[in-house]
């Protein structure tokens, strides 16, 4: 299926839906279909695979679902732990098996995450800058390692490599995303920019975007409600308490600027998909889902019309 013609093309993720990694109350409620359903519905034209399992992983099955309703699939979350070396022969395997069904699905991306531990879920938003919370030098090897392993198992299936920085990993703030790629520098591995976790982490997108740009491949767009991260934090509360509380907004609600975000993009002639999402915890979502989701895509759609407008000063450079 094509593109839209756009610099910019905005996908969703089940995520947005308050799937999470693994089975739960929301994939007993939330039929795959719905949520398809609702994906197309609220405006977008691609998605990710989401936690592998939910949707059908026949992948004649799941190509109908996404053809009927005119969805690209475009690559798939996949958070692995990265620092332990016992579960590496897991973690390739789990690869390959999540790279084949993209691959009969024509998407491009795998897109890598170390998996949340229960350490960090209790410090999300609070590492400590001094690395005294963070992985240790022989421990930066291994996921250099594994890392490099995951690229090769991707490349079988044509899959390029994005790593996503994550709250409640052990790659959430600046300083250890720079250390991540310092050890995965002998693999091509790029990065996936997501907004939302960014801030969460200590972090500015823009200048990380700016600091990674030759690494740049793939972005999730996610906005915070500044307030309750706020409290987040004064209050030590870990993340599924954060998500709950409604530390990620509607996009266009929270404290981050993409007017000046997409500018740079703009500027810069990156182009592409992006997941629009929201962190939710499935039956705790004030405005529904599908709701939240076409008010997020109608904001970004404004921000980029602005940006297209003879008035506006991108468009005059």
């Amino acid at each position: 299926m094509s593109q839209p013609e756009s610099q910019f093309h905005f996908a969703s993720a089940p995520v947005s839906w308050g799937i999470e990694d693994n089975p739960d109350a929301a994939w007993e409620a939330l039929p795959y279909e719905r949520v398809l359903d609702e994906i197309a519905a609220a405006g977008y034209s691609g998605t990710e695979l989401g936690p592998y399992g939910y949707f059908p992983t026949d992948a004649a099955v799941l190509s109908r679902a996404l053809d009927a309703r005119r969805l690209t699939m475009l690559s798939s979350f996949v958070p692995v732990p990265l620092s332990d070396p016992q579960a590496a022969g897991q973690v390739v395997e789990h690869v390959r098996q999540v790279g084949s069904l993209l691959a009969a699905l024509g998407a491009r991306l795998l897109v890598l995450a170390d998996a949340q531990s229960p350490a960090r879920v209790k410090l999300a938003g609070r590492v400590p800058i001094d690395g005294s919370q963070s992985l240790s030098s022989g421990q930066w090897r291994q996921v250099g390692r594994l890392v490099a392993e995951v690229e090769r198992a991707a490349a079988e299936f044509g899959l390029g490599l994005v790593f996503h920085p994550h709250v409640a990993t052990y790659v959430e703030t600046p300083a250890e995303v720079e250390r991540f790629f310092d050890a995965v520098s002998a693999t091509g591995a790029g990065l996936c920019l997501d907004t939302g976790h960014c801030v969460y982490g200590g972090g500015d997108p823009l200048d990380e975007a700016r600091k990674y740009r030759s690494l740049l491949r793939y972005i999730h767009i996610k906005d915070i409600d500044a307030p309750t991260l706020g409290k987040v934090r004064s209050e030590a509360l870990d993340f599924p308490q954060a998500i709950a509380a409604g530390v990620f907004s509607q996009v266009g609600r929270g404290c981050i600027d993409f007017t000046e975000f997409f500018r740079w993009l703009q500027a810069e002639g990156y182009s592409g998909w992006m997941i629009v999402e929201q962190d939710v915890k499935y039956g705790e979502t004030p405005v529904p889902p599908l709701e939240s989701m076409r008010l997020s895509l109608d904001y970004l759609k404004g921000v980029v019309a602005h940006l297209r407008s003879p008035d506006s000063p991108a468009a005059a450079q």
